[in-house]
Parts: C-alpha cells; structure tokens; sequence
C-alpha cells in the first residue's frame, strides 16, 4: 500500500512540475518576445495573441486585484491540501491527475500575479517587455499582470439581420484569450465531471 500511495504521490508531482514549466515558458516567451496586444496567426481559427489580464481565468476582471491574488493563495493551499489526502487514501490515479492539473493552473497563475510585476518591465505597444529591468519592473509583488496568449475565434461572422437584437452585429465564438494554466484548469474540472462524478458520489456515500 505504501508503494502504491508513494507512486500516486510521484504521478501528482510529476503532473505537477509538468505543467508548470510549459506554462511559465509559454508565458516568458510571449512576454519577452511578443509586444502587447501582437498576434500571430496560426491558423483561421487559431491565434498566439498576447494580453495581459488582471482578473481570474480567461480574462475575467472581477473584484479587487490583491483580493483575487490572495483568494487564488487560498484556494491552491486547500486543493494542495486536498490533493494531499486523497494521495494518501490510494484514490484512483485518474483523478488524482485531476485534481494536481487544477492545482498547477492555479499556481501558475498565481506565479504571474505575485511575481511578474517585479521580474518584467511593462509590456506595450512600442515596447517588448524585459526581464528583471535596471529601472525595476512595472509594479509591485502582488499586482503582477496574468499573461494570456490562446486565442480561438472557431466561428467568426455577422449575425443574420432577421435575428431580434443582434441581428447584423459581429458574433465570434470562443473570443476569450487564455494561458495554458487555464486549460490546465477546465481540463481538470471537465474530466472530473465526465468521468468520476459517480466515483465521487460513491466515495461520499461510503465515508458517510
């Protein structure tokens, strides 16, 4: 059981430190190779395109920033936490992996909000960003900005005139920008609902 546990424990680690460095080096890259707002297309429905946000995944901006920065802290203790004893209980790998790709899109985000206002010179239209500047980066630690850059407008045309309210406005599906830390997240959350929401269910039911 313990060396079950332990390569349980490895696997989450592994997910773990996996995500994180793709998503810090996909964010470093744009940030200092990419000016802000600069898009690259790869294919009709498939843009690099670089922004910064200040909110919560997909660029939502909602609440204070330092508020959303220590709510994120929080909210990767308790899934660190979490992540902790299911590990310990021998609970299936597959969700395991689930839950350490939401806690590593967390942390990811957290990274940039923490520390990228420090390391990096301010991103804009003239100027690609640096990293750990002479004159000090663009604020404070806390109130660095989240680097998204994925953008997939799979559907982009004009609504029919016939439609009631929109009809000849512009209409694209999927606009949100995001980073690879936010498809780490809805990734997780989706493959738990698809397949271990009866497992879930079942382990509630036993431990009650």
């Amino acid at each position: 059981m313990n060396k079950e546990v332990s390569r349980k424990g490895a696997i989450a680690l592994v997910v773990i430190f996996a995500v994180l460095i793709i998503d810090q080096a996909i964010k470093i890259y744009i940030k200092t190779h990419m000016y802000w707002r600069e898009n690259v297309r790869v294919t009709d429905w498939f843009y690099i395109y670089f922004t910064e946000n200040n909110g919560m995944a997909f660029g939502m901006e909602i609440f204070g920033k330092l508020f959303l920065t220590v709510f994120r802290i929080m909210a990767v203790a308790l899934i660190g936490w979490y992540l902790f004893k299911i590990v310990k209980r021998g609970m299936k790998t597959g969700y395991i992996i689930c839950v350490s790709l939401i806690l590593t899109g967390a942390l990811g985000n957290i990274i940039d909000s923490v520390f990228y206002g420090v390391l990096f010179s301010d991103s804009t239209n003239a100027q690609v960003a640096t990293f750990l500047p002479e004159g000090g980066g663009y604020s404070t630690w806390f109130y660095g900005k989240v680097v998204d850059m994925f953008y997939f407008p799979i559907i982009e045309t004009n609504w029919p005139s016939w439609v009631p309210f929109v009809g000849g406005e512009h209409f694209i599906f999927f606009s949100p920008i995001f980073n690879f830390a936010d498809a780490s997240i809805s990734c997780g959350m989706i493959a738990l609902l698809l397949f271990y929401s009866k497992y879930l269910n079942g382990t509630y039911h036993r431990q009650t």
